[in-house]
């Protein structure tokens, strides 16, 4: 078999930078069993300058090559990409864009539905549209007065609520609220992340996760996993990535089977209705009433050594190094 180049594409420079190198490295890991590939990991800074694991600056030119700064050193052709990077912008679809724009082919969602997922309030929309059922929300489009009554008539109707940067991962600047006196501060914050901001009523709810992703051009939904933070507490980045964190993951989550086959017949129904590909995480939420609440997708999940994507599809009984490679090069044969 004819090797391939394959850019492995990290970091971007945002909020979740360093988490994509960390998934960068299970990625990288995966393709040196892969013979047929020969790969070049190059990471993407804040400055949105691009530079190899030696420190070489180089750019994606729209000839398909990585051409490096030292006149010396020959261009490297690329054939495919893998965009290893986690938040803007990977999630947001900007990258993919380009990638369309110079005809080179990745893996993972398009622009149009990454964009479509990653900002909360078309995923919504789109959640509502699919007839998905998903949390009680209101956004807000700028914070002012009109927008503090808001959220306080949500807070008092609810309880308490989740104040949530509309266009960030990782619930980067998400804030639980429980009383008026922590309202307008985590609001003016929430909105110093986004131009857009959503208010979703708190759920008490066991978090649900299901892999979904492509093999052999049939979409997999695994059995639910579960998070299990600790009391009184939610997902939040530090709970997710910090070495102290108290939250445990579940691969395979102690559920009913009716209420798990229904939780993947909707994470398909999300996969199919909003076009993704590839791979891609769904949150659930499940009440006490085992009421099931679609929460969020995230279209390149985390790969690190305690994210649960990878984790649920080896336990669905793949092989991740086969089903990325499968993908691939059905692709470059298209």
């Amino acid at each position: 078999m004819t090797q391939k180049n394959l850019l492995l594409l990290c970091g971007g420079g945002g909020d979740e930078h360093s988490i994509s190198l960390l998934s960068a490295n299970f990625f990288e890991s995966q393709l040196a069993t892969l013979p047929h590939f020969n790969v070049l990991r190059v990471e993407l800074n804040a400055k949105g300058q691009y530079h190899t694991q030696a420190g070489e600056l180089c750019e994606l030119t729209n000839s398909k090559q990585i051409r490096f700064d030292d006149p010396n050193k020959a261009p490297w052709n690329v054939d495919y990409v893998i965009p290893c990077i986690h938040g803007y912008p990977g999630e947001t679809g900007d990258i993919q864009s380009y990638f369309e724009l110079i005809n080179l082919p990745y893996f993972g969602c398009d622009s149009e539905a990454s964009s479509n997922c990653f900002n909360k309030v078309t995923a919504k929309m789109w959640f509502s549209a699919l007839g998905i059922p998903n949390t009680p929300y209101i956004f807000l489009s700028e914070f002012n007065q009109q927008a503090l009554e808001q959220a306080e008539a949500a807070l008092v109707k609810w309880g308490s609520i989740f104040i949530k940067a509309a266009s960030q991962g990782s619930s980067v600047g998400c804030y639980r609220v429980d009383s008026i006196e922590q309202l307008a501060s985590s609001l003016e914050e929430a909105f110093t992340f986004s131009p857009y901001v959503v208010i979703e009523k708190t759920i008490t709810a066991r978090e649900l996760e299901v892999a979904a992703y492509e093999v052999d051009g049939e979409i997999i939904a695994t059995k639910p996993g579960e998070i299990i933070c600790a009391s009184n507490t939610f997902y939040s980045f530090d709970e997710k990535y910090a070495e102290n964190s108290q939250a445990q993951t579940v691969i395979e989550a102690d559920v009913d089977e009716v209420i798990a086959k229904q939780i993947q017949d909707y994470a398909i129904k999300a996969f199919k209705g909003m076009k993704l590909r590839h791979l891609s995480r769904i949150d659930f939420f499940l009440t006490e009433d085992n009421e099931i609440l679609l929460n969020e997708i995230n279209t390149f999940p985390g790969q690190t050594q305690i994210s649960m994507f990878p984790k649920m599809l080896q336990n669905h009984g793949h092989d991740f190094a086969l089903y990325l490679s499968g993908n691939i090069m059905a692709q470059l044969k298209d």
